[in-house]
């Protein structure tokens, strides 16, 4: 996930903290606010299920349907892969005032899923002997003066205490703002390009939440940094670096990074409600919209086939060695919230079952993600979440999330 006041986040350190209420509430909030092309969608999602994996699986598509009902989403996709085989669905609509259902093959912002995928970029260069995991980040990007006990260790585990570009949370829950990023201000400039330096520069201009390594606190400064630690050490853009490490490797034909303001092939539509200047509901759709606030931290485009490929790769230990993946997914103690414990670029959860790794997204209005995997990579769930013009539940989402999980890793059996 993404901090900022549209998509906030479980902020925890060592300082006062949010209330376990009130962040509960801004975690349903932040996933749930709100390249090559494919082929065409398909139009009944218990046909393409029934397709996918020769039987129909009624409990997944009534889990998913839930979210829809409570108005927490105005359309899902949801990709299953487990010994049963794939198992691809649809709920909601893909546009509002349309009856389509949300394309099982389509393209969407994934959000904060970006963060995973440049944690391991960064792992490999650490097993590569480039990056140094506790070494300061100050050696390799000396223009930035930042603090030398600031290791590139804490940047992917948020414990490097920046202020966070998109915005924080203050004790009782309220917002301090970044850059523009909710309401009339996000919607006056959201097709503004930002530079990676420029989001630096301007975290590094606000006091620290702690020092370094004393803390815990979700910032999307520390994942645009590491971008720029990985563009730095290689001499390579980071679209180049992924492609060159984990797009063609894995024949993810449909992902972008970095990010585009359209969305290159079929998508559903996401929306943004919000209040205008005269403090009138408004709502829009922002499935066009410039990324480039959330460079290295947010502004991933994919599909729940690629997203499935990646995440299963990197839990079968095909991307870094066993020794780095032990490292990722070791939680920081400060870090628990609704999705698990926070390790090296993404959290470690038990629904009841066993432990699941999960890294999910929210970078920007609209659009959410949902990336899950068992440890042996065999058993993933990955989809997209859109949001529209209803007034969601948002007390509904933990149990929600939860008997998803449930069902895809649990069995219906300890479902709730």
């Amino acid at each position: 996930m993404s901090a900022s006041p549209h998509t906030p986040q479980n902020t925890r350190a060592r300082t006062p903290r949010v209330s376990r209420r009130v962040a509960v509430t801004a975690l349903a909030a932040a996933l749930l606010a709100g390249v090559a092309t494919t082929g065409a969608a398909a139009a009944d999602s218990g046909a393409v299920a029934k397709a996918a994996s020769g039987q129909d699986r009624p409990e997944l598509q009534k889990a998913i349907q839930a979210f829809v009902d409570s108005g927490l989403a105005a359309g899902i996709q949801m990709r299953v892969n487990d010994e049963r085989g794939e198992w691809v669905g649809s709920a909601g609509v893909r546009k509002l005032g349309a009856s389509a259902k949300p394309p099982t093959n389509g393209l969407f912002r994934a959000g904060s899923v970006t963060k995973n995928v440049i944690a391991t970029l960064v792992l490999q260069l650490v097993a590569e002997g480039k990056i140094g995991l506790d070494k300061p980040v100050a050696d390799y990007l000396p223009e930035f003066k930042l603090d030398r006990e600031i290791t590139v260790r804490m940047l992917l585990q948020h414990t490097s205490g920046l202020y966070a570009y998109t915005g924080e949370f203050r004790p009782d829950g309220s917002v301090e703002p970044g850059i523009p990023a909710s309401g009339q201000d996000w919607v006056d400039n959201r097709f503004k390009t930002y530079q990676p330096e420029e989001l630096v520069r301007f975290a590094l201009s606000k006091e620290p939440r702690f020092k370094p390594g004393k803390g815990w606190s979700y910032s999307n400064t520390n994942y645009t940094l590491a971008q720029l630690l990985i563009e730095k050490v290689t001499g390579r853009s980071i679209g180049e670096e992924m492609k060159r490490r984990i797009l063609r490797p894995l024949k993810m034909r449909h992902t972008v990074m970095p990010g585009t303001t359209n969305i290159p092939g079929p998508h559903a539509h996401g929306y943004y409600r919000y209040q205008d200047a005269d403090k009138q509901w408004k709502v829009i759709d922002v499935s066009r919209q410039n990324p480039s606030m959330t460079a290295g931290a947010g502004d991933i485009i994919s599909t729940t086939k690629d997203l499935h490929t990646f995440f299963s790769a990197l839990n079968r230990g095909k991307l870094i060695s066993a020794k780095l993946l032990a490292e990722m997914r070791k939680p920081h103690p400060d870090s628990a919230g609704i999705f698990g414990s926070y390790g090296l670029g993404l959290y470690v959860q038990n629904p009841g079952c066993g432990t699941i790794y999960n890294h999910n997204g929210s970078a920007t209005a609209g659009y959410s993600a949902l990336m899950y995997s068992t440890p042996d990579g065999k058993t993933t769930l990955t989809a997209s979440v859109t949001t529209g013009d209803r007034v969601p539940d948002l007390a509904a989402f933990p149990k929600l999330l939860d008997n998803l999980l449930k069902e895809v890793f649990c069995g219906a059996k300890t479902a709730r």
